[in-house]
Formats: structure tokens, C-alpha cells, sequence
């Protein structure tokens, strides 16, 4: 029995002692973590909220399998919030509509939730009208014209189901009380509201693509609300995806269940922990440039540096730097880069590792001294 037809749905209930400790440790470590970024000046805590919204969206697309290019979130994030202007890079239809969407749901986190705020997310996650080369109705519920919306994996005829989402019939009712519960006062707990109704949303699964992705900025909604800023300083689309085999297990796991969310509680609990762990170990890096770029701009490098360095401190710079990968990222010759690094060199800024020769390779340091 699929948990939308167990009798008691939708009444969640759960064992409010296994969660209290749980919790707690989220709130401290979210306060602990806004704290921190309280503390930043405006340009480094702009700096790395812009980080976490370009991570939440990357990331929550490539739990669907959809590859999106970071540079192209960022600078579609960053137009939208009027912060740059100058040299956006061209964007395509499916980065704007994500991003559209989670700016929406985390910058305005306080309007209500309705149905058409949610037919306009969906308008704008599938512009064309299409998911891939299938046409499908944008900007309302599935219909009954669609089948039953099944999640299936396999080969044909022996295909394994793993969830079967509520009939086209119920829809109206079933988002209707969703969403008057979204909007609705209560005592339980916010982040346990993201919870709640992450797992309520996908399991109502009301359109006929696009669930999961609404379905966390949802999530990241609710969130913004408890967290009471619009600023994101921690991912749980990255979180999730980092988890995706175990989020789509423990997802699994609840819809075969009954209404008593325990289990799925104390998982999205432990995952955001692990979220926000993760977001102070960014901070650290955020500090780390700014503290690097401090120090730099004492004495300003040449924007043949600038651009490398720039590119060491991106997250998907791999390896370290050597005169070949310099020259051929700087467009220089070979010359020019070793004269480039020998001046990194002795300004503290590159620090060459053990080895020689043919293997001399170059890396930032580990820490800014004076």
C-alpha cells in the first residue's frame, strides 16, 4: 500500500523524543553558522550566499540527470539580483527557469504559497512546453489524459515500480490541503515543516515532470522561513545530491510506509546537519580568499595572475599549477608564465611542492601570513 492511500493520510504523525536532540544540534548549528556570517562584511556574506544559491540550483538539476553550467547559474543569479550587469554570459531557457524559481522561493519565502505561484514555477521550469522531446502540460496538474504517474526502473516486463503517485482525480483536493497546511500556524517545529513538506509535495508528485525540483525549493522555502533571512548560507540540494542513491531510498522506504514520518525526520535532520557542516567548511574558504586577495592587492599582480589565481580558486580546479597548464590557461608563452610564477613565487602566493624538473608544480597556501 502506497502511503496516499493509507487511511490516516494525510495526518503525519511522529515520536517527537527521538527528534528533540536532533534538533536541537540543527538550530545550534544554524545559528552558529548565521552568527558567523553576521559577522562578515556585505561583500563576503553576498559572496557566499551567492556560492549556496548557485550550488542549490546546480545541484537540485543534477539529481534529475540535467547538467547545468555553474558560470551560467552564477550570471543568471547575479543579473537577476541587479548585482552585475555588465558582462552577463548567455544563459540558456533551462538555467533561467530554475534559477527564476529558487530566487522566487527563497527571496520572497514569505508570500504565500497558491497554485498559481506554483503553475508559474512550473511555466518557468519548462518554457517550451516540452520535457525533452515530450510534450506535457505546463503551468497545471497532470491530467488523466497522462496514465498514472509511476517512478519505474528496469528493463521492459520486468520493470520494478517505485512509487506510484495519487490519481489524476485528486489532485485539486490533495494540493488544496497541502498548500492551506503550508500557509497555515502551527507548533511544529519550521525545519520540520521543510521536511514535512518536501515529502508531502513529491508524494502528491501533482505534475507530470518537474516534482523533485519544486518539490526541494519548497523545502528551501520553508527553510528560509525558519532560518527568518532570504540569504542562503548552506545547500540542501548539494546535501541531497551528494546522498542521491540514500535520498531516493529513504523517499522510497516512506511512500511503501504509513503516516508515522519518523524514520524520514530523523534522515532529512541528519542530512541537513551534514549540510550545514559543510557550509562552515566554506566559510573557511570564502575567508581564505579574501584574506588571499587582501594580501595581493597590497601589490597588485598583472591580470595574467589574476586570472590563474582566480581559476586555482574555483571548486572544480583540479591538481596543482605548473609553467605548461599556466601558459596554455593565460595564453602566454612558456617564458612569460615561468617569469609570472617566479614572482608568485617569491611573494608567498604559489608554493612550489616537493619535487623537480619535468614534475614542478605550483599550489596556493594553506594560510595567509602576514
Amino acid at each position: 500500500m502506497w502511503i496516499h492511500k493509507h487511511h490516516s493520510w494525510p495526518d503525519f504523525i511522529w515520536d517527537a523524543g527521538k527528534l528533540v536532540s536532533k534538533l536541537a544540534d540543527i538550530r545550534h548549528r544554524q545559528g552558529r553558522l548565521l552568527g558567523k556570517m553576521e559577522g562578515l562584511g556585505f561583500e563576503l556574506r553576498r559572496e557566499a550566499s551567492l556560492s549556496t544559491l548557485t550550488s542549490d540550483v546546480v545541484k537540485s538539476s543534477a539529481i534529475e540527470g540535467e547538467n547545468l553550467n555553474p558560470k551560467e547559474v552564477h550570471s543568471s543569479i547575479v543579473r537577476r539580483l541587479g548585482i552585475d550587469i555588465t558582462s552577463p554570459l548567455p544563459v540558456n531557457q533551462d538555467v533561467e527557469g530554475i534559477v527564476e524559481i529558487m530566487l522566487d522561493a527563497t527571496q520572497q519565502s514569505r508570500k504565500p504559497l497558491t497554485k498559481k505561484r506554483l503553475f508559474d514555477w512550473h511555466a518557468a521550469l519548462f518554457p517550451t512546453g516540452r520535457s525533452g522531446m515530450r510534450r506535457i502540460t505546463v503551468g497545471g496538474w497532470r491530467t488523466t489524459g497522462s496514465g498514472p504517474m509511476q517512478v519505474v526502473s528496469g528493463p521492459v516486463g520486468r520493470e520494478r515500480v517505485h512509487f506510484e503517485a495519487p490519481n489524476a482525480e485528486r489532485l485539486e483536493h490533495e494540493m488544496t490541503e497541502f498548500l492551506a497546511w503550508f500557509e497555515s500556524e502551527d507548533d511544529v517545529d519550521p525545519v520540520l515543516r521543510a521536511a514535512i513538506a518536501h515529502l508531502w509535495f513529491v508524494t502528491i508528485h501533482p505534475f507530470e515532470d518537474g516534482n523533485g525540483r519544486i518539490g526541494r525549493a519548497i523545502a528551501d522555502m520553508a527553510l528560509a522561513r525558519a532560518d527568518g533571512t532570504p540569504h542562503r548560507f548552506y545547500s540542501l540540494s548539494s546535501q541531497f545530491e551528494s546522498e542521491r542513491k540514500d535520498y531516493y531510498d529513504q523517499l522510497e522506504k516512506q511512500q511503501r510506509g504509513t503516516a508515522e514520518i519518523t524514520g524520514w525526520l530523523e534522515w532529512f535532520l541528519d542530512c541537513l546537519g551534514r549540510a550545514t557542516s559543510n557550509a562552515e567548511e566554506a566559510l573557511i574558504a570564502v575567508l581564505f580568499k579574501a584574506q588571499l586577495w587582501e594580501k595581493i592587492n597590497r601589490r597588485p599582480v598583472n591580470e595574467r595572475q589574476r586570472l590563474i589565481i582566480n581559476r586555482m580558486l574555483e571548486n572544480d580546479f583540479r591538481g596543482h599549477m605548473n609553467t605548461s597548464k599556466y601558459a596554455k590557461l593565460a595564453k602566454c608563452s612558456p617564458d612569460t608564465a615561468l617569469r609570472d610564477i617566479q614572482d608568485l613565487k617569491s611573494r608567498g602566493i604559489f608554493i612550489q611542492n616537493p619535487g623537480g624538473g619535468r614534475s614542478t608544480s605550483y599550489r596556493l597556501p594553506d594560510t595567509i601570513s602576514e
